[in-house]
């Protein structure tokens, strides 16, 4: 799969609005294996952050087994799907690998991996010195690595371990 390069932003309110619109698509296209909530995370999920301007979505499902029909039904909605960390979830971005508006992750509602999400989600939302240290750490890899996304993802991995273990 082609990447886009890693380019960090400024703060939009708009990425909530973005946001929203995509929820309510994602009701209708998925509710068959909708099993929990549809949420917002990454950093354009907290106010004032810097962020790639990507959106991310998480969505519960019962399991991964059980939800492997929404693939079709995501694909045929402008979804790219690529098994990406297909153990723990099924991703997918819009409209291409190369421009990405949208992340949308499958997850098992309630795994490990969603708890986490949520819990790293809320630190950074409420605690403005731990979202200020990430955002400078955002920067800083994104000129390092702005044509690896793997590694800039990588690299992000031991703060965010840190925070989990430190504040959770």
């Amino acid at each position: 799969m082609a990447d886009a390069k890693i380019e960090i932003v400024e703060f939009s309110p708009h990425w909530f609005e973005m946001f929203e619109a995509e929820k309510a698509l994602l009701q209708s296209v998925i509710s068959p294996w909708l099993h929990g909530s549809i949420e917002h995370v990454g950093s354009t999920s907290v106010e004032g952050l810097a962020a790639k301007p990507i959106i991310d979505i998480m969505v519960g499902v019962k399991s991964l087994d059980a939800s492997q029909p929404a693939i079709k039904e995501l694909e045929q909605s402008g979804y790219c799907y690529y098994p990406y960390k297909a153990d723990v979830m099924h991703w997918f971005c819009k409209p291409t690998p190369e421009v990405r508006t949208h992340h949308l992750h499958l997850i098992p509602f309630q795994s490990p991996l969603w708890k986490e999400r949520i819990q790293f989600r809320d630190s950074l939302r409420n605690n403005p010195d731990i979202a200020k240290a990430y955002q400078a750490l955002k920067f800083k890899l994104a000129e390092a690595h702005h044509e690896d996304r793997e590694r800039y993802t990588r690299e992000k991995w031991p703060f965010i371990k840190e925070v989990l273990r430190k504040y959770i």
